[in-house]
């Protein structure tokens, strides 16, 4: 489809070099893109004494504009923009085909002067850079579209005196380099790892990719802390909160230990401000210290919900009230028994304490937590507890879901079914999530988390209609490798967190490309089948990873705190499902079948143990699924035409395999464009697009959350860990959202992320004839209603602050 109409315009002659990168970058592209057209629209912004620079980013944004006829023309973009690269890092204005002969240069010559500016660790020079640079594989430049590309130039390759140093394929080269350091045979390893990387199989988390190779190798995504209930504690945190996130790590804290407000200090014979006044410095220190300068600076914080101060925190985030007990740059989340749970399906009534009465509340779980209750309540009922009190259940319930719809916050998340499937259950106690609600492991005054990241591309895995098991298992294997060394390769801002990482090596691998795998497939994400997809593909990646750990494990020994794990007494992370619904009153809607066979791999952990004590954990990937061009996550589609904003700017974004699918069957034109554009990038009220292809490709809020929760409960039993699992309202009401976090609790999640709306903006239709396609679904019109219920807070698909874990 090529609508473009254009005028005069400057001729050829008077910019050869800039129309010849042109024609080579839409010579990739013959039937989709036209050289001639876009010189012209391009070249009728030119005016007199016009630098280069700007003719090619004139250049640049016509190709932009355009992507949303033709979705080929993001990758005109990017071989435009990648001509604005060579020209920083070579001196010249060139296309792919002159680079290519410099590339293995261009890399040598980077890293020995990265080392003699001081921005690259020294030790790269001991490497044989002569056999890395003839690996160097130019071709896969041409993979990155024009959204990766611009937010690679713009934050992740490493610049000096004001102009970009590195080429795609060297940046690459450099973050496998940087995870290779301590390997014995780097350079072969380094291989191994760029094959990966470069290819989009999978993909390290942010930190890795900003630091990798540097003087600073901070490569951890994000770190959890324990604050304990004395002020040294308290401004401890927030200190250590401080130089964590300077150097790019988001933060997760667990606040139960601080006494409620009306608590005696006994030292100075007063009474405590509570919790809420501490949160308040938790949330400017945020503001004041971003990641590195290269993102905002991000916390959340974690409350048990028998805390007296409870309620004062779920205002946190409400835009009215005392702004000195207000947080509205800073995350709130549940930490939530499953007790509260039952208490209320039985409308019962639930007991809130100070910490300071109650001190062993904190790290019991499961039928432990729910005695112990039972026994303070008693001391309730005789009196004997000073700052208890008593609420309704379900009136307390009802509040957490309101101040979610209202605000976007808190988080809901389970703590018994993080502690009770816990591999690590023998050293210590889950006190919280992390920022993004992935990770699950221990932390205590004497250890921070850490949470080491990076994710598999599930849909380049995808080959001839099925899942590539012996690709995945070469990628898999391969990551864990990777993430394993950045254990020993990390910059530790804090002790307490090289020491707890060195202690148990807890890595973090997820995926993202989950929905254009669908894609692939021809599965829609609201059927059985892709429940079914998520099962065993979740089991693949589990198995093989587990044989990954396993076998280092063999080569280089167990993470020291092994013995007595879970790991150690012989249960999987399948097995734990038994442990969670044994400990239920109300027993979970929980799956049990699998499909490897896991009795080779039960009798080599047996022998060998393992390298890891958690693997699997699923982060958003909003950044990095970016730069690789794939589908965030484990998320659906959002619209199939819509803008997406982050640090970079603002990117058309088309679902290129609806654009595929309707090319194919001849509907894709003008007409139906416009008519995407005033469906708000859906296609269900489209007449002339076929019912299969409206099933196959729902967008978000046309899906009912369950589907959502019924694939990622398929994946928790594989999950040593947890998933950032957002859920999509379009329509709510209080018992939709009741019976929403019901159901994913019920079926063993163990946490969830945001609970997202409709955003009040819409694709602009200024251009559009509104009454030409007749009547917008109710779901539709309601959008602005629906959206000025929810504050400002509440974080839309598009917002750059979502950014935050990778």
């Amino acid at each position: 489809m090529n609508e473009i109409e254009v005028g005069a315009s400057a001729s050829a002659e008077q910019t050869p070099w800039l129309y010849q990168l042109i024609i080579e970058a839409c010579a990739a592209y013959p039937q989709t893109t036209d050289a001639t057209t876009l010189w012209q629209a391009a070249s009728l912004g030119f005016y007199p004494n016009m630098t280069a620079a700007e003719q090619l980013q004139a250049c640049i944004l016509t190709a932009r504009s355009w992507i949303e006829q033709e979705p080929d023309y993001s990758f005109v973009a990017a071989a435009l923009l990648a001509s604005q690269l060579h020209f920083e890092v070579l001196g010249e204005y060139l296309a792919a085909a002159a680079v290519a002969p410099r590339y293995a240069s261009a890399f040598i010559d980077y890293i020995q002067a990265g080392i003699a500016q001081g921005l690259l660790d020294s030790k790269l020079a001991s490497f044989d850079l002569v056999r890395l640079a003839a690996a160097i594989v130019p071709e896969r430049d041409a993979l990155l579209a024009y959204p990766g590309l611009q937010t690679l130039y713009d934050r992740y390759f490493i610049q000096w005196q004001g102009l970009r140093r590195e080429l795609p394929q060297v940046f690459w080269m450099r973050v496998a380099m940087g995870l290779a350091l301590n390997e014995a045979d780097r350079e072969a390893q380094t291989l191994r790892f760029y094959a990966v990387l470069s290819q989009f199989h999978f993909t390290s988390a942010t930190p890795t990719l900003f630091n990798a190779a540097t003087n600073h190798p901070q490569l951890s995504s994000c770190y959890l802390s324990t604050v304990g209930d004395d002020l040294e504690a308290i401004f401890g945190a927030i200190s250590d909160n401080a130089m964590l996130s300077k150097w790019a790590g988001g933060l997760g804290n667990d606040w139960t230990s601080v006494r409620a407000l009306g608590a005696p200090i006994h030292g100075t014979n007063g009474v405590s401000q509570g919790v809420i006044p501490f949160l308040k410095i938790v949330n400017d220190t945020a503001i004041a210290v971003n990641q590195g300068g290269k993102r905002k600076g991000a916390v959340c914080v974690y409350l048990e919900a028998w805390h007296a101060d409870l309620e004062d925190f779920l205002d946190l985030r409400k835009p009215t009230g005392d702004e000195r007990r207000r947080t509205h740059d800073m995350h709130t989340a549940l930490w939530i028994p499953d007790l509260l749970m039952e208490r209320v399906l039985s409308n019962g009534a639930w007991t809130l304490f100070s910490p300071d009465e109650v001190p062993d509340l904190h790290d019991l779980y499961g039928q432990a937590f729910a005695v112990r209750y039972a026994e303070y309540e008693a001391l309730v009922a005789q009196g004997l507890m000073r700052s208890a009190r008593q609420v309704e259940a379900v009136s307390l319930w009802r509040k957490v879901l309101t101040r979610l719809f209202e605000t976007g916050h808190p988080w809901i998340t389970w703590k018994d079914a993080a502690n009770l499937r816990s591999p690590q259950d023998h050293v210590g106690v889950i006190h919280s999530s992390n920022l993004c609600t992935e990770i699950l492991l221990n932390t205590s005054a004497d250890e921070i988390a850490v949470c080491n990241l990076g994710s598999i591309n599930l849909a380049a895995h995808i080959s001839n209609g099925s899942l590539d098991l012996e690709k995945l298992r070469t990628t898999v294997t391969t990551a864990v490798r990777m993430l394993d060394n950045v254990i020993d390769i990390n910059f530790y801002p804090r002790h307490q967190a090289a020491q707890a990482n060195a202690r148990h090596r807890p890595i973090g691998l997820g995926l993202m490309g989950f929905q254009d795998a669908l894609y692939a497939l021809n599965i829609g994400y609201a059927s059985q089948a892709a429940v079914e997809f998520s099962d065993r593909s979740m089991e693949a990646i589990a198995y093989f990873a587990v044989a990954a750990s396993i076998e280092l494990a063999r080569e280089r020994g167990t993470y020291p705190s092994f013995r007595g794990s879970k790991w150690d007494r012989g249960i999987l992370p399948i097995d734990s499902l038994a442990i969670l619904a044994d400990q239920r009153d109300t027993k979970p809607e929980l799956d049990h079948s699998s499909h490897y066979d896991w009795q080779p791999l039960r009798q080599a952990l047996a022998q060998y143990g393992i390298r890891n004590s958690n693997l699997l954990a699923i982060a958003p990937t909003a950044t990095i699924a970016n730069i690789v061009g794939t589908s965030q996550s484990i998320e659906p589609t959002y619209r199939h035409l819509y803008v997406k904003s982050n640090l970079s700017g603002d990117f058309t974004t088309v679902n290129r395999a609806l654009v595929d699918a309707l090319k194919a069957r001849g509907l894709w034109d003008a007409d139906l464009l416009a008519e995407l554009k005033y469906y708000d990038g859906a296609i269900s009220q489209i007449e002339r697009i076929p019912a299969e292809l409206k099933a196959q490709f729902l967008t978000v809020f046309e899906i009912a959350p369950e589907w959502l929760i019924a694939c990622a409960a398929r994946r928790q039993k594989w999950i040593d860990m947890g998933q950032s699992l957002n859920l999509y309202v379009a329509e709510t009401s209080g018992n939709r959202l009741n019976e929403m976090y019901l159901t994913a609790w019920r079926m063993g999640l163990k946490t969830t992320y945001y609970l997202r709306t409709l955003a009040a903006t819409q694709i602009e239709k200024s251009t559009l004839d509104i009454n030409r396609f007749g009547v917008q679904p109710r779901w539709m019109r309601n959008r602005s209603e629906s959206a000025s219920v929810l504050s400002d807070n509440v974080c839309p698909i598009d917002d750059p602050s979502c950014e935050a874990c990778e």
